[in-house]
């Protein structure tokens, strides 16, 4: 009865700063920051653990609890193999119970009301997780914003369709389970967060890649498209990074998989060890890539381009844009030598009568010339296509400002506590004298080619903007981030702000930021320390991928 009164005087005069909040599931007990005031609540779960029966189900609504929940730690982060080599974790172990959230709030009552971002975390849908510390919501929470992460499901838990899951469910779909945790998390927060100073009415979504991708899916699925008011994506979408398969052929990969762990039923898919299934998805990169989004009729009705083609999505002001080297050539010419011969004949081999237009298109009068196309082919078929579609159709059918951004800020150089290293695969990084050798012996020893050690970047790389955005540079110990980066910092961090209190990046003192989708010419942010627009180059380049993407599909 004492706790219980000293509980309710607590709610009704708290003293700034407090340390807990009641939700809908019961009490939490977070932490303050004393030098900012800005709250955080960890480790929040926000659906049941999708164990047992609960694998491979919609989430489900978390229990309630008794007492006060410590809200201090973050969760456990989704069963993930290691892929890439920048992700460092703050959760304390991989678990499939991993539907947890986390909160950082400047609100100093309940009903300060002010906007929310929840981020979703990249990682292709087969890692990451919401403790990194690159997406830590301290900096934007100070700059006035109720920040949330949130863990969704990976893989083969997050993304394994199978004809029978599809005769389970009441909706006649299977797949998207890690979509349907996202949407989850919107539900949750629509509920709770007024709880923490937030509006529910003004809820901004924002990811990179596969997050960036994330954005893109809820915005088009019926299930979370009224429950935003506006996005951020940084190079990916729906269309074309992350494509989804029809749930036919979703539920093929799935029987291919269910065959490969020998499971001849549903029931002896959710009986295997979720190590084994695990185990089970690697492979070769990037093989790894096995379970895609799936056009289930639930989720996903329809292909995310027919549903902003046919302006049926969420009519939200947008921000997006890409890094000027998503990709290095390798993704183009794999471990053949970038010379021009090589490169004329891998675009022969990937555009057929087409070669010839796609030469004009991304020229190689030269080696040097090669080297430099085939970086641009790979950046622009990896995430630079896909996010330029999402601005198109949206601009065309949204009725809402779209404003597109071309990060071009090189990482500064690394420390020299990293040695002799070059950075890798979406922000990876490779140590020339350990990582590429055993890749080479690997090689070696299969009869293969060694492996070409990628160059060192001349642009922005996948995944190098994050930090910048969030305002977590210190967070990341690689490099030696100098006063122009934190700069870069402050800016990229305050268009940010802006867009998510009020749906334009614009403020007092920044360099202007018109709409893409407004006026004569595309204009589009070229993100550097020396911020401006320019009007859209190489749209030519983009029409081009568009019609042999869509040929394809």
């Amino acid at each position: 009865m004492e706790q219980a009164r000293a509980n309710s005087d607590a709610k009704t005069t708290p003293s700034f700063p407090y340390s807990q909040v009641k939700i809908s599931n019961g009490l939490l007990e977070g932490t303050v920051e004393a030098q900012t005031g800005v709250r955080s609540f960890k480790g929040i779960p926000f659906a049941a653990p999708p164990v047992g029966e609960l694998r491979w189900q919609a989430p489900q609504p978390p229990a309630n609890w008794e007492g006060v929940r410590p809200a201090k730690e973050f969760g456990p982060r989704p069963l993930q193999l290691s892929v890439f080599g920048d992700m460092n974790f703050r959760s304390p172990a991989m678990s499939e119970d991993c539907l947890y959230l986390n909160v950082w709030t400047p609100a100093r009552s309940e009903g300060e009301r002010l906007p929310v971002l929840l981020y979703f975390y990249g990682g292709g849908n087969i890692a990451g997780d919401s403790s990194e510390p690159r997406y830590d919501g301290a900096s934007l929470a100070s700059r006035g914003i109720v920040t949330l992460t949130c863990n969704y499901r990976l893989n083969a838990f997050g993304f394994l369709a199978h004809p029978q899951l599809t005769g389970e469910s009441e909706h006649h779909a299977s797949g998207n389970y890690g979509y349907l945790d996202q949407a989850a998390a919107l539900a949750w927060i629509r509920r709770n967060i007024a709880a923490f100073g937030g509006d529910p009415d003004r809820i901004t979504i924002a990811g990179e890649s596969a997050g960036s991708s994330s954005v893109s899916a809820q915005m088009v699925s019926p299930l979370s498209r009224n429950l935003i008011a506006g996005a951020i994506g940084s190079s990916g979408s729906l269309m074309g990074t992350l494509s989804p398969l029809t749930l036919e052929e979703a539920e093929q990969q799935g029987l291919k998989f269910a065959e490969k762990v020998g499971a001849a039923s549903l029931a002896e898919l959710r009986a295997i060890p979720a190590e084994k299934l695990l185990a089970a998805t690697g492979g070769t990169f990037p093989a790894v890539f096995r379970f895609a989004a799936t056009v289930d009729g639930y989720f996903l009705p329809a292909f995310p381009a027919e549903i902003f083609a046919a302006g049926e999505q969420s009519r939200v002001p947008l921000l997006l844009g890409w890094n000027s080297e998503e990709m290095n050539y390798t993704w183009v010419l794999g471990q053949t030598p970038s010379t021009r011969e090589n490169y004329i004949k891998k675009l022969q081999a990937l555009y057929g009568e087409r070669a010839e237009e796609a030469l004009r298109l991304y020229p190689a009068e030269n080696d040097e010339e090669a080297l430099q196309s085939a970086t641009d082919l790979a950046g622009d078929s990896f995430t630079g296509f896909s996010t330029w579609e999402w601005a198109e159709l949206h601009g065309e059918t949204g009725g809402q400002p779209v404003y597109r951004y071309h990060y071009t800020h090189p990482r500064p150089p690394m420390t020299t506590e990293m040695g002799d290293a070059v950075a890798g695969l979406a922000g990876g990084i490779i140590k020339k004298d350990k990582d590429n050798k055993a890749a080479v012996d690997k090689a070696r020893s299969k009869g293969e080619d060694a492996p070409l050690l990628p160059p060192a970047p001349k642009g922005a790389v996948h995944s190098a903007e994050i930090e910048y955005a969030m305002g977590n540079l210190a967070t990341n110990h690689v490099y030696e981030w100098t006063a122009e980066d934190y700069r870069l910092s402050e800016l990229f961090q305050s268009y940010y702000a802006n867009f998510v209190k009020k749906g334009d990046p614009n403020g007092p003192g920044l360099p202007e930021w018109p709409p893409a989708n407004q006026g004569d010419k595309v204009q589009v942010m070229q993100l550097d320390v020396e911020a401006h627009t320019e009007p859209e180059q190489h749209r030519a380049r983009y029409r081009f991928l568009e019609e042999v993407f869509r040929k394809k599909t």
